[in-house]
């Protein structure tokens, strides 16, 4: 992305991510409505947020718990969908069984799902993602692969959840090209598909960043999370 880009209004900013998105799924002989472009708007101001939902963009990605709450209640009167997408601590349970996301996007480990289960007391599950370390980055969350098939069985098998996919986050692209991780990740998500009910909608493929976002959909992803390159550089 060019200085320009980054010193762009908004609006120009957020079309040239969704013309992108479109190019990138004809490319790849996909529709552009099968792709869901996520807006992560952490540590951006609420007024930009806003000037995003009135282009018509509706959902919005925070990393943190305690964000995610204020975010939502600041702009409780916007139809947006709010995604959890930052690693997740079991002490923070309570908070995600009390105000739960649109879709958690980095359930990681057996502890985090029985944290959860223990909180959840609501008739309809929460709709879930396993993060999958698939690069095995020691410094990244995520479940090693090797550890998905019994994670996934575990999920699967609790009442407060409902597994919908995977996300991962490879290395970044300026290390390494991703293409081969989103392959690895698509793989996986197949494999699990023989392995347990994935039927509560069409299986989620959350990966795909502002750098990245191309190789993604070329390799299946159905959700991009985008943050530098719609709203700038954060402070």
């Amino acid at each position: 992305m060019g200085n320009y880009w980054m010193e762009a209004p908004l609006s120009e900013r957020y079309q040239r991510v969704r013309d992108g998105l479109a190019e990138a799924c004809r490319a790849a002989g996909r529709s552009p409505a099968d792709v869901t472009l996520l807006a992560v708007s952490k540590r951006h101001p609420d007024e930009a947020v806003r000037a995003l939902a009135a282009l018509g963009q509706v959902d919005f990605g925070e990393n943190q718990v305690q964000a995610f709450e204020a975010r939502r209640a600041a702009l409780s009167d916007l139809p947006l969908r709010w995604h959890l997408i930052g690693p997740l601590q079991t002490n923070k349970a309570r908070h995600v069984a009390a105000a739960p996301p649109h879709l958690l996007h980095t359930v990681d480990r057996p502890a985090l799902v029985e944290a959860l289960a223990r909180r959840w007391e609501r008739p309809a599950p929460l709709d879930v993602l396993i993060q999958v370390d698939i690069d095995r980055e020691a410094q990244k969350s995520g479940c090693a692969p090797e550890a998905l098939d019994a994670l996934a069985d575990l999920v699967s098998a609790t009442p407060a959840l409902r597994l919908r996919g995977l996300m991962c986050i490879p290395r970044p692209a300026t290390v390494a090209s991703p293409r081969a991780a989103f392959a690895r990740t698509r793989a996986a998500l197949e494999a699990i598909r023989d392995r347990v009910d994935l039927t509560a909608g069409a299986p989620v493929l959350s990966m795909g960043m502002s750098d990245d976002y191309p190789d993604a959909i070329a390799e299946g992803s159905t959700l991009v999370r985008v943050g530098t390159a719609i709203f700038g550089a954060r402070d």
